[in-house]
């Protein structure tokens, strides 16, 4: 009797378990992310709640990211900040600041079609190609 009730029990773990993992994909190069990008939404959680963002992401073929951010309420209404990046180990190593030497580790959680998720430090960032 407990053995039958063991065995009806292991599947469920496995399945609880397997929709908690989730594999980030791996980048091979640059290439991959090569253009520009939309930044439409950041989030905390994966699936939490959705933060509306004006901003794009160009990922340009010499390691240069250009982040252009709108901001219609304020003075300068958009700022431009340029940082390097580069792939390794299948991650996104990007810059924390421009001219500081802190970088950080994004994987990209998600990517099919023109839609692509990354995680960085404490954020979901939501992009979508141009």
């Amino acid at each position: 009797m407990r053995m039958t009730n063991c065995v009806k029990f292991v599947p469920l773990v496995a399945v609880f378990f397997a929709a908690l993992a989730h594999a980030d994909v791996e980048l091979k190069d640059n290439s991959e992310l090569l253009g520009k990008w939309a930044l439409t939404a950041e989030s905390i959680k994966l699936d939490g709640e959705k933060k509306s963002v004006v901003s794009s992401w160009e990922f340009k073929n010499d390691g240069t990211l250009v982040s252009v951010a709108t901001d219609s309420l304020g003075r300068t209404k958009e700022m431009t900040v340029m940082v390097k990046y580069s792939v390794e180990d299948g991650l996104i190593k990007k810059q924390v600041s421009p001219g500081r030497e802190k970088y950080e580790s994004c994987s990209v959680v998600q990517k099919t079609g023109s839609d692509m998720i990354v995680r960085c430090t404490n954020l979901f960032l939501f992009l979508t190609k141009k």
